[in-house]
């Protein structure tokens, strides 16, 4: 994750043991806040990151083009050096703010599924990645049951969003691009959005205002960290 993202989120785009996740732990339409219960988390924590370290304003740089495969070995290979177990990693096309350009950038990146490792294991992981592709800052998602006293976020996740309809959200939104920094979405569509759980009025407005029933969005909670 570049600079430019985690001056977004700062001023606004996963563990414990084996966990299996109670209905406690996710969102439920009717409830105020989320969507439908989905089951279980797919993994027991996320990592979002790159090997990216240049700021892209142009949405057709060639640079947004990569697929980011030999960065997806390599950073599994990380994370079973370290004792973890590398599930599923999905490509990402990211578009975030910045606030010192006054304007939308773009990174690819992939999402990383991982298991069998603790909080310390996850922050350790992260902060070698972040050390070895010289980024500022690698994010994290712990899934947590909504009522652990350390759930601070929640990763959104909805279908039907292209990377053209969330920049056009983000430029029309100030609050939301000042406070969540920007989101990312998959290649076939699917909006990735991991917010403050202090901020989830405006995820879900924010996530409505992109054309998204909101009683159809998969809402986790968790914990998310920035790593560096």
């Amino acid at each position: 994750m570049n600079d430019t993202l985690m001056r977004g989120r700062l001023s606004a785009a996963v563990l414990v043991t084996a966990l299996t996740l109670s209905l406690s732990g996710v969102a439920h339409a009717g409830e105020g806040a989320p969507g439908p219960d989905r089951g279980t988390c797919p993994s027991e924590a996320e990592i979002f990151a790159t090997d990216n370290t240049a700021i892209i304003t142009d949405p057709d740089d060639p640079r947004l083009r990569t697929r980011l495969v030999r960065f997806g070995h390599e950073v599994r290979r990380i994370i079973r050096a370290h004792g973890a177990e590398s599930g599923a990693s999905t490509l990402l096309e990211g578009v975030f703010w910045s606030s010192d350009l006054q304007r939308a950038t773009y990174e690819r990146s992939r999402e990383f599924e991982v298991d069998q490792v603790g909080r310390d294991g996850l922050h350790h992981i992260a902060g070698v990645i972040a050390k070895r592709y010289r980024q500022e800052s690698v994010l994290t998602f712990r899934c947590l049951p909504r009522t652990s006293p350390e759930t601070d976020a929640v990763r959104i996740r909805a279908e039907g969003v292209s990377p053209t309809r969330l920049h056009d959200a983000l430029v029309a939104d100030p609050e939301a691009r000042e406070r969540l920094g920007g989101g990312s979405t998959t290649l076939d569509g699917q909006l990735v959005l991991v917010a403050p759980l202090a901020d989830l009025a405006l995820a879900r407005k924010f996530t409505q205002d992109l054309g998204v029933d909101w009683n159809t969005t998969e809402v986790r909670y968790g914990d998310e960290e920035f790593v560096s």
